[in-house]
């Protein structure tokens, strides 16, 4: 499995975003059935009020990364972290890093504000 973040998605379904490895690896990774959802994404692509009825519906019917016990914990304390050496981290791609590390996916992403989560949250990458 390989987790998508929103960016990915949203660069997947433009007209207007370029072509990038993302996107190639958005497509392979649905055509492999091995594509899954973050919570947290689902939640953020769905809030798109013009978001077409059929990508809801592929949306939904991808398998999300649930969340484990203790989850909301270890993200807490992964985005104080990250907040004491002064990096970014907004919650929701800290949710998102916290869901690929506590299953052991990698995430397709066009955001480098993922970069600090690899070095000190243990998230990889795709790229």
């Amino acid at each position: 499995m390989i987790a998508i973040d929103s960016s990915s998605w949203v660069a997947f379904f433009s007209d207007r975003e370029p072509e990038g490895d993302d996107t190639i690896l958005v497509d392979r990774a649905l055509a492999d059935h091995q594509a899954c959802l973050p919570p947290v994404v689902l939640a953020e692509l769905l809030s798109d009020a013009r978001l077409p009825d059929s990508v809801a519906t592929l949306l939904t019917q991808l398998p999300l990364l649930e969340p484990t016990d203790g989850y909301w914990e270890r993200t807490g304390r992964l985005r104080a972290k990250m907040i004491a050496r002064r990096h970014r981290a907004r919650l929701a791609d800290a949710l998102i890093t916290q869901s690929c590390v506590d299953h052991d996916v990698r995430l397709i992403t066009r955001d480098s504000d993922f970069r600090h989560f690899v070095r000190l949250g243990g998230l990889r990458l795709a790229l």
